[in-house]
């Protein structure tokens, strides 16, 4: 098994950016990056010297810039991160778009994978599970914007123990 591709948190970013971008276009240019992310083409310039010399990307000045196959699996485990968490921001912890987005951007490059893993698997057992899916989810968003609960706990508990005792 191929060991796993080490790259700063700057370079992820440059690696998820011309994902989506050749996503969209099929191909990308340094200026597509350099307006995705808001940065002077100098910095574009050295961060894809650098992903070409890792082997993830095929770059030559003034030419298109596409991904080898090793660059795909390393952005799209990026990718693969970034919704995960955008998604167990807004979805489990009622967060704002924005805000999630943001979140995401910035913890992506910090959590180990097994974190993302756990908060993915904890969003599909919050689906699937009699004693929350998605009115626990609605109930504790709820809970953050009102700083209160919308009824009676005991009540809603029994209910859907009561719930899951007829169905299972």
């Amino acid at each position: 098994m191929e060991e796993k591709q080490q790259l700063s948190a700057s370079l992820e970013d440059y690696i998820e950016a011309i994902y989506h971008i050749i996503d969209e276009k099929q191909v990308a240019r340094g200026k597509d990056i350099s307006a995705r992310l808001g940065v002077s083409g100098a910095s574009v310039t050295e961060a894809l010297r650098s992903l070409s010399r890792k082997g993830l990307i095929n770059y030559a000045p003034y030419e298109v810039i596409t991904m080898t196959d090793r660059g795909r699996v390393v952005a799209e485990d990026v990718v693969r991160r970034h919704r995960a968490l955008k998604r167990f921001f807004i979805e489990v912890l009622a967060i704002d778009e924005p805000l999630a987005e943001e979140g995401a951007c910035r913890i992506e490059h910090t959590a180990p994978p097994e974190i993302i893993a756990r908060m993915v698997h904890f969003i599909k057992f919050l689906e699937i599970c009699p004693r929350g899916g998605d009115e626990l989810i609605r109930g504790f968003s709820d809970f953050c914007k009102k700083g209160g609960t919308a009824g009676n706990c005991r009540q809603c508990v029994s209910r859907c123990m009561d719930g899951r005792d007829s169905n299972g």
